[in-house]
């Protein structure tokens, strides 16, 4: 007889897991939460604050990041990389994230492993602001070796209508402002992996590259207090060239200075194993700038001051000019 345990899915330990998970999502819980984990589904209402919500919705994944962690066997960071990718995508729209939803699927459910990735994601969601509120865990042996796994995430945020940032009122004349990541991000990766040995990745390179990336939440959300901001856009695949147009008026083009800020020593060595062009990386990496915002001229020294208080380095990088909606570097 072949029952379920036998066939490599183990339903007590996942249990298990599902009674860790509720005990660490519980760091992250908002008072508009009102189930627990465990249910079919979260219940969550709207924070009474609005009056006019929009409800602002994203999913993504790590990618190719996560065989740098299994390299490295070092778990406890990469869920910090899956809030992080779904929140800021976000808080661009101007959206205060509220919950958060996971998925984890593997070969063969490790519970050590498993709780050091679920850790990472309790500090992304404390991070960002928003609650944990569940997800899913699937052992699925023949889908995954061993213990491969993994992850992607799903975030709802809420933002007042009047207060959506769409990139509408963006004109020739705005300024861009670079905020700096903290590395790749989680973006290149299937790249990256082949620029790198398993020793190299045992040493400095792969605690450099598993920096987990940045979370913009909080110091966007205090930034549209204090000035207008009138266009956002998180720096992922598709690096500059992919993500700043989508976020602005297809009449006008965006200039941007490479020289008026110094890209990690990372990227550097990439570019040079890698042996790609200039416009290749900034097309695949952030170079330096996780987050990128437009305001007006007279909001630009205010920004930089509140993006300091939050310990993020800064640059004017740009400027808004009419065109066709391209990115000049």
């Amino acid at each position: 007889m072949i029952d379920y345990k036998k066939s490599g899915v183990h339903i007590d330990r996942a249990n298990d897991l599902v009674k860790d998970i509720g005990r660490m999502a519980g760091f992250t819980r908002r008072k508009e939460v009102i189930c627990d984990i465990g249910g079919f589904s979260a219940l969550t209402s709207i924070p009474k604050k609005y009056k006019e919500p929009i409800l602002v919705s994203s999913t993504d994944g790590v990618g190719t990041k996560l065989k740098v962690a299994d390299a490295v066997n070092k778990h406890d960071t990469i869920g910090i990389d899956l809030v992080a990718m779904s929140v800021n995508d976000v808080v661009v729209t101007g959206a205060e994230p509220l919950l958060f939803l996971d998925y984890f699927a593997t070969g063969r459910l490790n519970n050590k492993k498993a709780i050091d990735i679920i850790k990472g994601i309790v500090t992304g969601c404390k991070q960002a602001g928003c609650a944990l509120v569940g997800g899913e865990t699937a052992e699925m042996p023949g889908m995954y070796k061993g213990g491969e796994y993994d992850l992607a995430g799903f975030c709802v945020g809420i933002v007042e209508k009047d207060r959506i940032i769409d990139g509408k009122s963006v004109n020739a004349g705005d300024v861009v402002i670079g905020i700096g990541s903290s590395g790749p991000h989680s973006n290149g990766f299937s790249l990256i992996r082949q620029l790198f040995t398993k020793s190299e990745l045992k040493g400095k390179f792969g605690k450099i590259l598993l920096t987990p990336t940045t979370i913009y939440v909080k110091m966007i959300l205090k930034l549209m207090e204090k000035v207008k901001v009138k266009s956002a856009a998180h720096i992922t695949g598709g690096g500059f060239y992919d993500n700043i147009p989508r976020v602005v008026p297809r009449d006008k083009s965006i200039l941007i200075y490479k020289e008026l800020w110094a890209p990690p020593e990372i990227f550097k060595v990439i570019q040079k194993r890698a042996k790609i062009s200039g416009s290749e990386m900034y097309r695949t990496f952030n170079m330096g700038i996780g987050m990128v915002i437009v305001v007006g001229k007279a909001d630009v020294k205010k920004a930089h001051d509140v993006i300091k208080r939050f310990k993020l380095k800064s640059w004017t990088i740009g400027e808004i000019i009419k065109g066709n909606g391209e990115v000049i570097i």
